[in-house]
């Protein structure tokens, strides 16, 4: 029988804090109780803020943890081909439509809120005519690609995943998942060929990936993720969505909020087994 196989897959836009180091723990103590492979993939398909020194960082932070880590690491921004390709799939298919609107036109007519509390995609480009698009490409405006997202679950049918948790040794329970809660979401940004939610679901596959562990906040967005699993033909994993490390105010730690990084508590003096200690591990 093949080993399972977990990930723990952080962007370099930043230096890792607590809330990193939980959920790399998580998954390396998952892995070891399932007999599995923990893998670090880095997702730098954003080049604007992805850095090679947070990608540096990121390495020695889990090291001093006392991490360790199959190679070669997989590197999203070498795979942007393979993302392009599939979503030229989804084109093939009329799933998606170019959307050239800025992000004020975009909240101006909004229906609604996602479940990132971001502002629905009203559909407005949705309904450009095909002399509409050539002549705005012509014009050299660059456009995100959203997935029509009614027409994509129409195809489908009913989508369900399954979660586990909070141990490896837990029954798993089944949850449907409700991509329409999402409305028309972007699978390639303006200038990249991908998106978070396309290229993690074709590198879980690619990787052979069998359980996904992730902050709870991350749930949601398994939505999307079975749904386009379905569309693609790919392997859907088995979720785990674990706890979430909050700072004094009860908000969850993030790089944008200048959360102490795990850098700053080294070079303060904290030790790494204080920190495992800290975080339950």
């Amino acid at each position: 029988m093949l080993k399972p196989v977990l990930r723990f897959a952080p962007s370099p836009n930043g230096l890792l804090h607590l809330g990193h180091a939980y959920s790399a723990l998580f998954t390396s103590v998952w892995a070891e109780a399932l007999g599995g492979r923990f893998l670090l993939r880095i997702e730098d398909t954003d080049l604007t803020r992805s850095k090679p020194e947070f990608t540096e960082a990121i390495f020695i932070d889990l090291a001093w943890l006392g991490l360790a880590w199959e190679q070669p690491v997989l590197r999203q921004s070498t795979r942007f081909a393979v993302y392009a390709a599939a979503a030229d799939r989804l084109k093939a298919r009329d799933l998606l439509y170019p959307c050239f609107c800025s992000r004020t036109e975009r909240a101006a007519h909004s229906p609604g809120t996602d479940p990132d509390g971001a502002p629905l995609y009203p559909g407005t480009c949705r309904h450009l005519t095909a002399a509409e698009i050539k002549q705005r490409f012509a014009e050299g405006r660059e456009a995100n690609w959203r997935l029509k997202t009614d027409e994509a679950m129409a195809l489908t049918g009913l989508l369900t995943y399954s979660v586990a948790g909070p141990t490896p040794a837990d029954r798993p329970q089944i949850r449907y998942a409700r991509p329409e809660r999402w409305g028309d979401v972007v699978l390639q940004r303006k200038g990249t060929p991908t998106s978070y939610h396309l290229s993690v679901v074709i590198d879980d596959d690619a990787q052979g990936v069998t359980h996904v562990t992730r902050g709870r906040d991350m749930e949601p967005s398994t939505d999307i993720h079975v749904l386009l699993q379905m569309l693609l033909g790919l392997s859907s994993p088995l979720y785990t969505f674990h706890k979430l490390i909050l700072d004094a105010e009860g908000k969850k730690l993030s790089k944008s909020k200048g959360s102490t990084s795990l850098r700053s508590l080294r070079e303060a003096g904290r030790t790494a087994a204080e920190i495992r200690k800290e975080l339950g591990f």
